[in-house]
């Protein structure tokens, strides 16, 4: 073998030593990559996995949050019907009751008025249906007030006016001014619990 064969083959084999170094450097560099990359894949995966059952965690509690506000709004309108059916039957019962037991609550009522002077107004229904001894009950129950002449537009109940006083005493503006205890009492003995 000549020198310039040997300097050639010394060449060569140097070119080898160095691409298998680089090979092997490049392969190792490639585990390393290819390592490292799974453990930021995993490392995220985790991460994704954490934020994802946190997010549903969220949205379920959403949702059960959600369904139980839905659910006690409902009750809470089923209440408000049930009321407004029995506070109107309340308001029916009264209009329509027979004529004595009529006239009783409104002697009740013009006796807690305390014997005011002045004008009963009645609607025309009930001036059609007065006792014949409706005067003499106002006195016996020590009430000075006189029927007036005129019927008023009211459904039930009736109007004293002692000048320019005037107390409303119809059912409706009783009930009204006193709905709030009304649907108090109606809550307690519909919705006890």
């Amino acid at each position: 073998m000549s020198s310039s064969d040997m300097i050639l083959n010394s060449i060569k084999n140097d070119c080898d030593k160095t691409i298998e170094a680089i090979r092997t450097d490049s392969a190792k560099i490639c585990e390393e990559i290819i390592a490292k990359g799974k453990e930021d894949a995993a490392k995220t995966k985790a991460e994704l996995d954490s934020k994802t059952r946190q997010k549903a965690s969220q949205i379920k509690a959403a949702n059960k949050s959600r369904g139980e506000l839905e659910q006690r709004n409902a009750l809470l309108r089923k209440r408000r019907l049930e009321i407004d059916i029995t506070y109107d039957a309340i308001y029916k019962y009264l209009l329509n009751l027979d004529g004595e037991n009529y006239f009783n609550i409104i002697y009740k009522l013009l006796k807690k008025l305390g014997g005011n002077q002045g004008v009963i107004y009645l609607n025309q229904n009930d001036l059609n249906r007065l006792p014949a001894d409706f005067s003499q009950k106002l006195e016996s129950l020590g009430i000075k007030a006189q029927l007036g002449e005129n019927a008023v537009d009211i459904d039930g109940g009736f109007i004293l006016k002692n000048g320019d006083i005037e107390e409303n005493m119809s059912f409706s503006a009783l009930l009204s001014s006193n709905r709030d205890s009304i649907e108090d009492l109606i809550n307690r003995e519909l919705f006890a619990e």
